[in-house]
């Protein structure tokens, strides 16, 4: 305030260039020294009433904290050093947000399974509206188990052991494109396969110019989803808006045609529409949309990510991939001979190729953390962690300590003939925020597998070494490689 008083004083007189930017220097200056000396010291006070100390760590620079070391290296250095430095519990300020970062298994459990009721989930305000305000994930308490169980019902082994055969064709479908040898962007090809499964797994059949929509209007809300959220007009943000606002439109239109002519699909749409809570209240369009749109974001990305990865990781593991060629060409053989395709019982006896399966996944770990809000004052371990700070358990620390996993750099299958250690793999979250489609993305990526190393070579172009994060982890350049059918090229 006196700032803006010394200003308004001088307002009257004839300002130059510099006395503006000066005045303005200190109006601004006295607003940092408010929120830096009264609400740190708010704070403070209150972590002493407390009794409990904050975890030790760097808030960095004012507002925007350590934000700048975080996006100018590679995200897994700025936590390990910080690890490193202050221990498995530290303090940082990402994003003018003060977060707590945990990178122990006991702290993971704390925050997802133990004390789940003291952390909310939370995204950032553009995220929520871009897929959508109602998603189960944006809540907690009953309406997030409820459709959370619907969920899992239509995602569920029995479930999705029918859609096999359709699954496979899609898989073939899209190795078919890449074959001839042209260079093809491996992450960008197996999102559109994972969409395909998403899709199947969610409408079972859907009329093709609806599926068209679908993904057109999709692509536009899935570039603008980690663009910077400016609403002017041609940003990828106010882009995706439109899109997610037609999309809306598209959905609307199917649950309209099903009611109507209440077709019988099966797949989570279905599961939907037929759902009623404890109270007997049906869901409204709005909430299906948003969780439909809601579980193809979840499915899409990250599916394709481990695919590329375990693509990349036979390539450069020649043995390997003739142990795992080995195991699915007598699968193969057994089912050319009997004349049928996959089945769930073969899909669950793929001992070395799953294992392949879980080490890409520690590895690469393509869900690195998690972002959760502390709802009250929370006490871990003698440290307070303050309501309203982001609390942030590092999946990929955990998988990388060589604690748990040793020599954690290296990919190495056989490491998974053991049972693990609680709490140190959690590829798909743990509590009951965890990934309730976990079924689904390990029968797809397993199909794909199967169909991939008995009927197709391929050589990855360029070089193959480097990560780039979009936000999820893939090869550099979505990993360029080319594909042959393996009939049209042995002799």
């Amino acid at each position: 305030m006196l700032a803006f008083c010394y200003i308004s004083s001088v307002a009257k007189r004839k300002m130059t260039n510099f006395d503006l930017f000066f005045y303005m220097f200190i109006f601004f200056l006295t607003i940092f020294l408010y929120y830096f000396f009264v609400i740190t010291r708010n704070k403070k006070s209150s972590s002493q009433r407390k009794g409990y100390k904050l975890p030790p760590g760097s808030m960095g620079w004012p507002y925007i904290g350590e934000t700048l070391q975080l996006y100018s290296q590679d995200p897994n250095i700025f936590f390990i050093n910080r690890q490193r430095r202050y221990g498995e519990i530290f303090k940082t300020k990402i994003l003018g947000c003060p977060c707590v970062m945990l990178a122990s298994p006991e702290a993971a459990r704390f925050v997802l399974v133990n004390q789940a009721n003291l952390f909310k989930p939370t995204y950032p305000k553009s995220k929520e509206t871009l897929i959508g305000q109602s998603a189960l994930f944006f809540y907690q308490g009953n309406y997030h188990m409820h459709i959370r169980k619907l969920v899992q019902t239509s995602l569920n082994p029995e479930a999705i052991r029918n859609q096999i055969p359709h699954i496979e064709e899609l898989a073939i479908s899209a190795l078919n494109s890449w074959a001839g040898g042209h260079v093809v962007n491996t992450y960008i090809e197996m999102k559109k396969y994972s969409f395909e499964v998403g899709i199947l797994a969610i409408f079972g059949h859907l009329d093709a110019h609806l599926k068209d929509q679908l993904k057109k209007n999709y692509s536009i809300v899935d570039k603008g989803y980690n663009s910077f959220p400016t609403n002017l007009p041609g940003s990828p943000y106010r882009n995706a808006i439109q899109a997610r606002k037609r999309l809306g439109k598209i959905l609307s239109e199917v649950i309209s045609e099903r009611k109507e002519k209440k077709l019988i699909e099966k797949g989570l749409l279905s599961c939907f529409l037929n759902a009623k809570d404890e109270k007997g209240l049906v869901l409204s369009e709005d909430q299906i949309a948003d969780n439909i749109i809601g579980v193809l974001f979840a499915a899409q990305d990250t599916t394709a990510s481990v695919l590329t990865w375990i693509l990349k990781y036979l390539h450069d593991n020649p043995k390997l991939l003739q142990s795992v060629k080995a195991e699915q060409k007598a699968i193969c053989q057994s089912n050319e001979q009997e004349n049928h395709g996959l089945t769930w019982t073969q899909t669950r006896k793929m001992p070395m190729t799953n294992k392949v399966v879980l080490e890409t996944l520690r590895l690469a770990s393509i869900i690195s953390f998690t972002f959760r809000e502390a709802v009250a004052d929370v006490e871990y371990k003698g440290y307070l962690i303050p309501k309203g700070w982001k609390v942030m358990p590092l999946f990929r620390n955990i998988h990388h300590n060589p604690e748990f996993f040793p020599d954690p750099q290296k990919f190495d299958p056989s490491r998974f003939e053991n049972v693990q250690k609680p709490n140190t793999f959690m590829p798909f979250g743990s509590g009951v925020h965890a990934c309730p489609g976990n079924e689904l993305a390990k029968l797809e990526i397993l199909i794909m597998t199967h169909h991939l190393v008995t009927k197709f070579r391929w050589e990855v172009e360029g070089s193959n070494s480097g990560i780039q994060y979009g936000p999820f982890p893939v090869p550099v350049g979505g990993l360029p490689a080319r594909f042959w059918k393996e009939s049209t090229t042995s002799t």
